[in-house]
């Protein structure tokens, strides 16, 4: 199934957007520490990744909830969050971070586990 446009205009956002220095300082969107002007301290890879994940999972809530059909794993690898396991299978990590009530339905954005 393919992402809806806004599904991968957020992807493509979270992706090109460089993680590695997120909790130290704000920057604009699509940040490029190429482009810096000087030294920022930074986040390891494994750190990295973790700051990257939370932002794909956040956008997920509202997108899943918007659009039932979203197809988790393809935005989450869209967003460049490896979903596999070490024995390439997808991971249930990926489902773990999107609130979901009895049902399986998305949970209303900003609200707790059910509705």
């Amino acid at each position: 199934m393919a992402l809806s446009a806004l599904a991968r205009q957020f992807a493509a956002e979270i992706s090109n957007h460089d993680w590695s220095d997120a909790p130290y300082r704000t920057d604009r969107a699509g940040h490029a520490r190429s482009m810096d002007s000087g030294p920022t301290r930074q986040l390891e890879p494994n750190e990295t990744d973790a700051v990257r994940m939370n932002a794909m999972w956040v956008t997920a809530q509202v997108l899943g909830y918007q659009d039932p059909s979203l197809d988790l794993f393809e935005f989450a690898e869209a967003c460049g969050v490896n979903i596999y396991t070490l024995r390439g299978e997808k991971s249930g990590y990926i489902t773990s971070g999107v609130r979901r009530n009895e049902q399986g339905h998305y949970a209303i954005p900003g609200t707790p586990d059910s509705y």
